[in-house]
């Protein structure tokens, strides 16, 4: 971490001799390596290392933001010279500029959360065996013609964030996947499905040979899949998909949409958007998580938030500028990559779990449409009216009937997330616990 602290450092020192008035910088470092495999034997192998450079200069009102990929003195000097000029002609914007010493936060590592595993596997050989094992057991599942791919996979990201308020911290976070697409059926009866998993520490990884079975019978149970009826039916959004949901509530309470007017939740604050005792909480500090950090974009403290709380709405999603746009206080939520501005953004999730498992929640929903899978979107970030691709199981007095796909299901999702169900088969292990959602009333477009 040192070296990025250094690299870090220059360029703000390159911003202040460039004509800056206030800068940060951020330096992110990482190396990859992904390995796939087909019919037992190597397909492809692709390793990846590099480090990119992201510069934000402010001169009063005025910002402008470069990045680049050489950490060269010379191209550092370059790079801060270029985004002075462009800053100078930029549009005064009075909500832009850095965070105050008093709002920085103490915490400037990741130690304790455990964001990094030095034993994970890390050479091609290690990983090509996980692939190999992953394939071998879905192949070994009666009903399987082949497996398109398997792959398995390992990186490290470290990332190290300076600005001119005084301001220095950094961590570095990784992760081991492994996943498997088996395919059953031929022709135009072809059927896929998948499972993979990811994990920051590779022994909490299942094992290979389960996430090869696992997809392996995801296929097979698709297998003569159809269309399902057209009409309005119940829906049970299962723990694969039912995140997206919650996705699409996040994105209207962000800061951005909310400023700018263009949210179906603006004027949503203080009222009923989800079921009464049912809670949305955000934990940065989740050991282990992909989504856990130790502060934000912009060096503010990042804290555990209830989002909404007894179902009622209690904050947006805010960064400095977007906070500073509503007349409010940032609630720590800046990220940001090299080649842009922060703006706000959420990252662990929690939602109330029910006392109902899913098995129950179908048998509750009789009849109507089980979904395992989802394409395409859209959404009228105004209104909340929601459509989208879909496929999953026919499920008829609350047993699953036959497979389906080739469908729409259509709503609106103030009405769809302020009546649903959950289940309590959410994933600990995932940034985002979210379990299985039944949601009443939604109209299907199948045959």
């Amino acid at each position: 971490m040192a070296d990025l602290q250094q690299l870090a450092q220059k360029m703000l020192a390159a911003a202040t001799r460039a004509g800056a008035g206030a800068a940060d910088a951020i330096v992110i470092e990482g190396d990859s390596l992904s390995i796939e495999v087909a019919n037992g034997a190597l397909e492809h192998a692709e390793r990846a290392e590099g480090i990119d450079l992201g510069l934000r200069v402010l001169i009063g009102q005025r910002s402008a933001v470069v990045s680049v990929s050489d950490a060269s003195e010379a191209t550092i000097a370059e790079m801060a010279e270029r985004a002075v000029a462009m800053a100078k002609a930029a549009p005064e914007d009075p909500h832009v500029g850095l965070a105050r010493a008093d709002q920085l936060s103490d915490i400037r590592n990741a130690e304790g959360l455990e964001l990094a595993d030095d034993a994970a596997p890390k050479s091609p050989e290690a990983l090509k065996d996980m692939a190999l094992e992953a394939e071998a057991a879905a192949l070994a599942v009666r009903g399987v013609n082949k497996v398109d791919s398997a792959g398995a996979s390992f990186s490290e990201t470290r990332i190290h964030l300076a600005a001119s308020n005084g301001f220095s911290g950094g961590y570095r976070r990784s992760s081991t996947g492994l996943y498997c697409t088996a395919i059953s059926g031929e022709g135009l009866e072809m059927e896929r499905d998948f499972k993979g998993e990811s994990r920051i520490f590779a022994a909490d990884l299942p094992d290979a040979d389960e996430i090869g079975r696992i997809a392996g019978e995801r296929a097979v149970a698709l297998k003569g899949a159809s269309k399902p009826p057209s009409g309005a039916y119940p829906v049970l959004f299962d723990q694969r998909v039912s995140s997206s949901l919650i996705g699409h509530l996040v994105a209207a309470i962000n800061g951005r949409g909310i400023a700018r007017g263009v949210s179906w939740l603006k004027s949503a604050m203080g009222e009923r958007v989800l079921p009464e005792g049912m809670d949305l909480v955000e934990d940065p500090f989740r050991k282990r998580v992909s989504g856990s950090k130790p502060f934000d974009a912009e060096g503010l403290a990042v804290s555990r938030r209830a989002w909404v709380e007894n179902g009622v709405l209690k904050s947006w999603v805010l960064d400095l500028a977007t906070a500073r746009q509503l007349g409010l206080q940032s609630t720590g939520n800046a990220a940001r990559g090299a080649g842009g501005a922060p703006g706000p953004s959420v990252g662990n999730l929690t939602l109330t779990a029910g006392d109902k498992s899913r098995e129950a929640l179908l048998a509750e929903m009789g009849t109507g449409l089980l979904i395992t899978s989802m394409i395409g979107s859209s959404i009228n970030p105004n209104t909340g009216e929601y459509s989208r691709g879909a496929s999953g199981f026919w499920v008829e007095n609350g047993q699953i009937i036959r497979p389906v796909n080739e469908c729409t299901v259509a709503g609106n999702l103030r009405e769809m997330l302020g009546g649903m169900l959950a289940a309590n088969d959410g994933k600990a292990h995932q940034s985002r616990v979210v379990p299985s959602l039944l949601v009443e009333g939604l109209t299907l477009a199948g045959a």
